[in-house]
C-alpha cells in the first residue's frame, strides 16, 4: 500500500474542506493520531493495528495523522476481546473483515443511489456543497439507529438458527437447501443495453429476488449482479422461493428468463457465505437448467418426497388417491411435480440425475 505523509493529508483536506467537515461530521471528533500513536494508546502492537485495519478494508496511511479517538476505541475493543479470551487473535480478525467488507457495501450503495440523488440542489444557484452538510446532519443520527436495529433482528434470527442446531458440528457445517438464479443471456444484454438500463435492470432483479427470498422464509446469501444465491432450512421453502422467481420474472416483460438451479446437503457457513460440493453442484445445475425452469438435485427430491411435498412419482400419487379414495378420506395433496431427467456428467462432480421441479395442478 502506498504511504500518505503528514504534509500530503494536510494538503488535501485544504484543497477540499467540505470534505474534512464532512469526516468530522459523521466520524464524531478529529483526527488526532497518526497509527503508532493509536496502537499505542489503545495498548496493542502496530503489528497487530494494521492486521485490524486491513481486515476493516482500510488501506495502509504510513504515519498520517488521520485516526480519530474513535480509532482507539475500536482496536481497544477488539483487543479486549481477545486478551479476555472470548475471541481468539485469528477469529478478531475475521470480525473486523466481515464487518468491513459488509458496511463498505451498504456505505457505497448509500451514497451512490441514496444521498447522491438527494443532494441535487433543490433550487438554482444552490450548489451541492451547500446540501450535502444539513442533509447529513439530519440522516445521520436516524440511519445510524436504523443500522443497529437490523443488525440485532438479524443477529437474534441468526443465533436461534444457530441454537437450534443438533450437535455443535452441526452448528458449523449444516444441511441446508441452496439455490443459485441466473438470468438467462446476461452477457448479450450488457453488449446491447446502455449502462443506466442495465443498472435498473440489475437492480430490480436483485431487489425482487431478495424481496422474495426474504417473504418466503430464504436467506439470500450473495448478490452477483445476474445471480443470486440463496438458502433455506428445508427443501419445500427453497423450492416455493424458486418457482415464484420464476412466475415472478415471467410475468415481467422486461425481465430475461430466468433459470434455478438447487441442491441439498451440507454446506460450510464462513462469514455468511456458503460453500462446499452442495453449493458446486447447485450451481452447476443452474448452467443446465432448461430457461424458466429448476432443476434440483437427488438429495433435493428426497426431501421434497420425505416431507409430502411432492409424491415420488405420479404412479404413487395415484395409487394414494385411489387408496383414499376406497377409504372415503382426502386424498394426499402435493405442492410440487419432480420429473426425472436424464442422468449427466456434471464437471467437477462426476455424474448426476437432475429432477425437473414444478407445480403440481391437481
Amino acid at each position: 500500500m502506498p504511504e500518505v505523509e503528514d504534509e500530503k493529508a494536510d494538503g488535501e483536506s485544504a484543497k477540499n474542506p467540505l470534505a474534512l467537515q464532512l469526516e468530522q461530521l459523521i466520524l464524531g471528533a478529529d483526527r488526532r493520531y497518526t497509527p503508532f500513536q493509536a496502537a499505542r494508546s489503545a495498548g496493542v502492537s502496530m503489528e497487530l493495528a494494521s492486521r485490524f485495519w486491513r481486515a476493516m478494508g482500510f488501506p495502509d496511511i504510513g504515519q498520517a495523522k488521520a485516526l480519530t479517538e474513535a480509532d482507539v476505541l475500536a482496536l481497544r475493543r477488539l483487543a479486549g476481546l481477545v486478551e479476555a479470551g472470548l475471541l481468539s487473535e485469528a477469529m478478531a480478525v475475521q470480525v473486523a473483515r466481515s464487518t468491513g467488507q459488509t458496511t463498505a457495501r451498504l456505505a457505497e450503495w448509500q451514497i451512490d443511489s441514496f444521498l447522491e440523488g438527494l443532494t441535487e440542489p433543490p433550487e438554482p444557484g444552490m450548489t451541492r456543497t451547500e446540501v450535502t452538510y444539513p442533509l447529513i446532519e439530519l440522516l445521520l443520527p436516524e440511519l445510524e439507529e436504523f443500522l443497529v436495529y437490523v443488525w440485532r433482528r438479524q443477529l437474534a434470527a441468526a443465533t436461534g438458527r444457530v441454537v437450534q442446531a443438533a450437535d455443535d458440528e452441526e452448528m458449523v457445517d449444516r444441511r441446508l437447501a441452496v439455490g443459485f438464479a441466473d438470468l438467462v443471456g446476461f452477457t448479450r444484454l450488457t453488449r446491447r443495453m446502455e449502462e443506466e438500463e442495465l443498472g435498473e435492470l440489475v437492480e430490480a432483479f436483485e431487489t425482487t429476488a431478495a424481496d422474495l427470498v426474504a417473504a418466503h422464509g430464504g436467506r439470500l446469501i450473495k448478490t452477483l449482479g445476474d445471480e443470486v444465491l440463496y438458502a433455506a432450512d428445508d427443501a419445500g421453502t427453497a423450492a416455493e422461493i424458486a418457482l415464484r422467481l420464476i412466475e415472478t420474472m415471467a410475468n415481467d416483460e422486461t425481465m430475461p428468463e430466468l433459470r434455478v438451479g438447487m441442491a441439498f446437503g451440507t454446506v460450510t457457513t464462513r462469514m455468511g457465505d456458503v460453500f462446499g460440493t452442495t453449493v458446486n453442484l447447485a450451481s452447476r445445475l443452474t448452467s443446465i437448467a432448461p430457461r424458466d425452469a429448476v432443476l434440483v438435485d437427488g438429495a433435493f427430491a428426497e426431501d421434497l418426497t420425505r416431507t409430502g411435498d411432492a409424491p415420488a412419482s405420479e404412479a404413487q400419487a395415484a395409487e394414494a388417491a385411489a387408496a383414499a379414495e376406497k377409504e372415503g378420506e382426502e386424498p394426499p395433496s402435493y405442492r410440487f411435480a419432480l420429473q426425472p431427467m436424464w442422468q449427466r456428467p456434471v464437471r467437477g462432480l462426476g455424474v448426476v440425475e437432475p429432477w425437473l421441479l414444478a407445480r403440481r395442478t391437481p
